[in-house]
């Protein structure tokens, strides 16, 4: 059924038998005049239709495989092409011929359903004004497949262009396609939109210069549901509808998505069906149960029209606004250029403000509390002032607006305190007269005296009653305002220095204490001469250019005035330059000093600063109102003044000494750091070159500036006195180091120089390490390597000497730079005492890094001081074994017999039991030292000479058990027990197990009654006993595996049966079955190639005999492709005997007599490919087996050890086997 515009039926096409022959329409197409229409059935049929008067013109049957339904069917822009997708998911083009007067139509397949089923199609179509695109001569056409997108030229030939595969996504999404023409840049080309799931990508096609199409993947935009139909309303805006029904406009530029609309069950139906909906030019067409919807996106006036019907004003003034300025999304109904577009948008927002403005002062309540009607137009009138302001419509605002909101009196309170947030951030820096008046008069009666006082500096000063504003800033000392009017205003900036000094000189000159606000005021005066003499216009701002240098001499010549305007006879000269003075004499001069710095080639501005400072030495020197503080003040300023490079100021020689007196006065303490750093300033720059020196080094060591002392005698190249001045000074002395350090290494000194200071640094060489003994031991190693023991005898603390040696020794140690520094045996000796003294725990660390002791003589000194390791680790390192036993052992009894003196009169002595386990911990590490000397001793020992070492260590431990005679001290009993069985584990490596056992039956208290005391002992080492054999047990029987494993392997290997490729001989090429009445051998390789054996014996590929039965072989055919490598030379060169084996059979008859003479013959030549699957046999056991690992240790074990106990240790002394014992299994 066809209805046009007036939604009146006018066809209504076929018939009840063409619905009956061919099923249900699935597809219809309409071309781009509206003159043909194509219709896909169920069944496969395609029928074209003439709109004009509804004739058939056409029935294809014979388009697309049959049986298969019409899933889509599209009209391109030309006429006569048409594609078409069946249910197969095949694409085939329909070309529509007239000849003759007789209609028909070829078809060809552009894409096969067998290579992926493609569920939707969509040709380009151009716009009217794009028709002549250049891209359009290729008759686009995208196709989509549950996997991937193809975009294909149907012209001039078919060519594809582009594949896209996507992501996986939910198998039950339909993917959706659409084009669309987009500007980008300055050209317009078409894009391709499509999506599956809850992702749209975007493709660009643009066509290159050379013809070639280029297809560009943009950014993808992702929502959170699935998409069921995708549809462009214009070149920046598409329409989606979603699995949940919601219909979403989305901005593609941005990616928002602009509005969300539900299509209920009254819009659309139970649920949204595939190709239900469409678009056609900027509109969307819906088809539901019942009727079809049309919908379009709202101009841009309807838009805020909407807005403002729903009393939105707020929001509607946004709107617009973002019209105005280009930034909203889905713009419709604006044309023209953007000048005559922003004229349409500022009419209709005047209108928009008009319509506010009336609609709150109809809607504001009448009665109730004042903060309710406040608050209702603090909602209002600032965006009143806002838009018009954005508008640049301040007529607007202060005529129409504000004499509307007037009438309401808390309107217009409202609007006039809204207005100071916009003048102080200069959004409004112009009020007409009417509004200044009203804006002073409330402020003034409701005491907002500090928001004036804003806004009054930030407006323009013509818009100002100035009599008025002066009037009403002096009467409420708004002293900003005030001078921000006299400077803008009348561009006077003496005035308002005179009002000032009015108000603080009076109480200065009397002598009275300023008020708070008097303080504010001076200090106001401070800051606005400062900007004056800056160029700077106060309190913001800047001076204009042209009155700069007349406003500073107009400052100046105020300051260096003698009297003030309405002085009196008792008024002192110079009186303003006294009063700031006096107010603050620092500040002061930090605004001078500030002011000199920007004196340049400027005449008149050098005489300006000459004359202040002859008036300030005038005023202040001498003067007893003036505290030596703020004297002192004036000297720093002065002395900061001459030391610059392009001074030009004059003092005369008096007051430059008492400019000097003051700076080096011992008595003053304040600011001593800053007064050096004046002096230092101005003898850097030659300030003082025509005073006495010898008076200023005087004068300086008198104050301690230790810097200026430095600089004079650095000036005389008296550089050993330096040296006394980094002692002395405390904020520098740690520097000291680096300053004789590189005097004494660079160029540049003479050698009476460097002797001088080398001298002095000897002199106060017990301060230097005192002060730092690291950096001292490094200058000594540098430059004093010689004077070390002279130095060593210098220090008489032995705590210092100390920290010294132990600096100087570890920089020969660890020192890289090249400097060798050559020690005495004496001196390392002397530190080994010192450490015995000082620092026991690291003896034993020096002892084994340093060689540059006397063995006998440090053994002295480790036995005066009683360190027991040390004097052992001596005593070996001597070769004296024996004797560092003695000592260990001596030293493990002592550590015994306090603890078990420990748990017999613990109580009484009250022993904690933190001393009680640090008395265990000491009593294992002494035993642990003397198992390892006892290991390293045994190595070469004899068999009774081992057992004078193990013996007394046994004999030691088992006294202190029989030496705690209470039960109470268990855990003491059980560490002890844990000890011995460590004493017993580890000498079974090197002494026999009855030897161990007959020395503990040989003791008299072991030796009677049930043993009952060994008993522990005795288990301990039968549990080891147990153990080692069941790990013996457990390791043969691993051993056992591997090895039946490795051999099960191989016999697969060389056992695999051999299939031939061919039935005949690969040299006579004829079957190995030659003749049927004799029995003929064969040879087959594991390459698969057969040969007669009597062949292979003529070719001689014999490689000689083993045996009178067996022969070498390889494959002819493989030896000659293969340039005659063999793989038996490869073989023999290795030296290992043939694992794979080649069959020799016998060809036989099927009777049994025949078979009688069958034989099987194994040769045991290997041919290349076997060696390859050998190689790749042999590498599975490349590397160290179980077996391999266990026969090494088995040959590190010593070959004396006897008895029943495994050796706990291996001869090596860093390696042991530790191993866990075996998982006991129920039965």
């Amino acid at each position: 059924m066809m209805a046009g515009q007036e939604k009146a039926l006018r066809l209504c096409l076929g018939t009840t038998a063409t619905g009956a022959e061919f099923g249900a329409v699935s597809a219809l197409s309409i071309n781009h005049d509206c003159s043909r229409l194509l219709c896909g059935f169920a069944k496969g049929q395609i029928t074209m239709w003439d709109l004009a008067n509804g004739k058939l013109l056409r029935t294809i049957s014979d388009a697309h495989p049959p049986g298969t339904a019409i899933l889509h069917v599209k009209f391109t822009d030309d006429p006569t092409l048409a594609v078409c997708n069946d249910s197969g998911g095949s694409v085939f083009e329909l070309a529509f011929r007239r000849v003759m007067g007789m209609r028909s139509c070829d078809s060809r397949c552009l894409f096969s359903g067998s290579k992926g089923e493609v569920c939707c199609i969509e040709p380009l179509h151009a716009p009217p004004d794009f028709r002549d695109h250049p891209i359009m001569h290729y008759c686009l056409l995208a196709m989509a497949s549950l996997t991937k997108i193809l975009v294909i030229g149907l012209k001039p030939s078919l060519k594809v262009w582009m594949t896209f595969p996507y992501s996986k996504s939910d198998p039950s999404s339909v993917p959706q396609l659409s084009w669309q023409f987009v500007p980008v840049q300055k050209t317009t080309n078409p894009t391709l939109a499509f999506c599956k799931g809850d992702t749209i990508h975007f493709l660009l096609v643009k066509k290159e210069e050379t013809g070639t199409i280029h297809v560009i993947k943009q950014r993808q935009l992702h929502l959170s549901c699935d998409i069921i139909s995708l549809s462009w309303i214009n070149s920046r805006t598409l329409v989606l509808v979603d699995s949940h029904e919601k219909l979403q406009v989305v901005d593609r530029p941005s990616q928002e998505v602009l509005e969300t609309l539900d299509l209920d069950q009254a819009l659309v139906g139970e649920k949204a069906c595939y190709q239900s909906v469409c678009s056609y030019a900027g509109q969307i067409v819906y088809l539901g149960t019942k009727s079809a919807h049309i919908m379009t996106l709202r101009t841009w006036r309807e838009r805020v029209d909407c807005m403002l019907k729903q009393e939105r004003f707020v929001e509607a003034l946004a709107l617009a606004w973002s019209f105005h300025e280009g930034t909203a999304k889905a713009v419709l109904g604006l044309t023209g250029d953007p000048a005559k577009r922003k004229g349409v948008l500022a009419d209709k927002m005047v209108e928009i403000l008009f319509q506010f403005a009336e609609f709150s002062l109809r809607k504001c309540p009448e009665q109730g509390k004042i903060q309710v009607m406040e608050q209702h137009f603090h909602d209002v009138v600032p965006v009143l002032v806002d838009y018009c302001l954005l508008l640049q419509r301040a007529d607007l605002l202060f005529n129409q607006l504000y004499a509307r909101l007037a009438e309401n009196v808390v309107a217009k309170a409202v609007f006039l305190e809204s207005l100071e947030s916009y003048i102080v951030t200069d959004r409004l820096g112009h009020l007409t007269t009417p509004i200044m008046k009203d804006l002073l008069a409330h402020y003034h009666g409701n005491g907002m005296m500090e928001s004036l006082e804003r806004c009054i500096v930030h407006l323009d000063v013509t818009s100002l009653d100035i009599q008025q504003v002066v009037q009403v800033c002096w009467e409420n000392k708004l002293y900003d305002a005030m001078i921000y009017v006299f400077n803008s205003g009348m561009n006077d900036y003496i005035t308002p220095m005179e009002k000032l000094f009015a108000e603080i000189s009076p109480p200065l000159r009397e002598g009275r204490s300023l008020t708070d606000e008097q303080v504010v005021m001076g200090n106001k005066l401070l800051v606005y001469i400062s900007c004056c003499l800056a160029g700077r216009a106060y309190p913001l701002g800047d001076i204009p250019e042209d009155i700069v240098v007349q406003v500073k001499n107009q400052v100046f010549e105020f300051l260096i005035r003698l009297h003030s305007a309405d002085s009196s006879e008792a008024e002192e000269v110079f009186s303003f330059i006294r009063t700031l003075l006096h107010f603050d004499t620092r500040e002061f001069l930090n605004v001078l000093a500030m002011t000199f710095e920007d004196f340049k080639n400027d005449k008149q501005a050098l005489e300006y600063q000459q004359r202040i400072v002859d008036i300030l030495l005038k005023v202040m020197v001498d003067n007893p109102d003036f505290t030596p503080s703020q004297v002192g003040g004036l000297f720093t300023f002065l002395a900061r003044q001459l030391a610059k490079p392009d001074n030009t100021l004059f003092v005369n020689r008096k007051l430059f000494d008492q400019v000097l007196d003051f700076l080096c006065s011992p008595d003053d303490d304040s600011r001593h750091t800053e007064r050096q750093q004046v002096l230092l300033e101005l003898l850097q720059v030659g300030g003082v070159i025509q005073f006495d020196e010898e008076r200023l080094l005087a004068l300086a060591e008198k104050a301690e500036f230790f810097q200026i002392c430095e600089f004079l005698y650095d000036k005389k190249h008296q550089y050993d006195k330096i040296i006394e001045c980094y002692i002395r000074d405390p904020v520098r002395k740690v520097e000291i180091f680096n300053y004789i350090h590189n005097l004494l290494s660079m160029p540049g000194y003479t050698s009476e120089q460097k002797q001088r200071v080398r001298d002095k640094t000897l002199q106060h060489i017990q301060e230097l390490v005192t002060l730092d003994p690291n950096k001292s031991a490094d200058l000594v190693a540098f430059n004093f390597a010689a004077e070390v023991r002279g130095i060593v005898s210098q220090l008489r603390d032995d705590q210092i000497l100390f920290r010294f040696l132990g600096c100087l020794l570890e920089h020969r140690d660890g020192h890289d730079s090249g400097t060798v520094l050559t020690l005495d045996h004496d001196i390392h000796e002397l530190h080994v005492g010192l450490l015995c003294r000082f620092a026991p725990s690291q003896l034993l660390s020096f002892l084994k890094n340093s060689q540059q002791y006397r063995l006998e003589e440090t053994i002295q000194i480790s036995e005066k001081y009683e360190h027991s390791e040390a004097t052992a680790y001596l005593l070996e390192r001597k070769g004296d074994a024996p004797g560092a036993f003695t000592v260990l052992l001596k030293t493990l009894k002592d550590k015994l017999t306090v603890l078990t003196r420990h748990n017999e009169s613990g109580d009484d002595r009250g022993t904690t039991e933190e001393e009680k386990d640090s008395a265990l911990r000491r009593a294992e590490d002494s035993l642990n030292d003397i198992i390892a000397l006892c290991h390293r001793s045994s190595q070469n020992l004899s068999q009774s000479k081992r057992e004078v070492l193990w013996f007394p260590l046994l004999e030691a431990m088992m006294v202190s058990q029989k030496q705690l005679k209470t039960s109470t001290e268990k855990h003491t009993s059980e560490v002890l027990k844990e000890m011995t069985m460590k004493v017993l584990n580890n000498m079974s490596s090197f002494i026999s197990l009855p030897a161990i056992i007959q020395k503990i039956l040989q003791d008299p208290v072991y030796g009677k009654g049930k043993l009952a005391e060994i008993q522990g002992l005795i288990l301990g080492m039968l549990d080891t006993f147990t153990y080692e054999q069941t790990l013996l047990e457990t390791t043969t029987s691993l051993l056992n595996h591997d090895l039946h494993w490795s051999l099960a392997h191989l016999r697969a290997a060389v056992t695999r049966g051999l299939h031939p490729r061919q039935d005949h001989c690969n040299i006579c090429l004829q079957q190995y079955k030659r003749r049927q009445d004799s029995a003929e051998e064969i040879v087959v390789f594991s390459c698969g190639h057969l040969y007669h054996f009597q062949c292979l014996q003529e070719k001689n590929s014999g490689q000689g005999c083993t045996s009178d039965q067996m022969q070498r072989w390889s494959c002819y055919k493989c030896s000659s492709n293969q340039s005659g490598r063999v793989g038996l030379s490869t073989e023999a060169k290795r030296g290992r005997s043939t694992s794979l084996a080649q069959t020799r059979v016998t060809s036989v008859h099927h009777d049994a007599a025949a078979e009688a003479h069958g034989k099987k013959v194994f040769t045991e030549t290997l041919d290349l490919q076997q060696q390859q699957s050998w190689s790749q046999l042999r590498s599975l056991y490349r590397g160290p087996s179980r077996l391999s690992i266990l026969s090494e240790l088995s040959r590190c074990h010593s070959n004396e050890r006897a008895g029943f106990l495994t050796a706990a240790q291996t001869g090596a002394e860093t390696f042991q086997l530790k191993l866990s014992p075996p998982p006991l299994v129920e039965e």
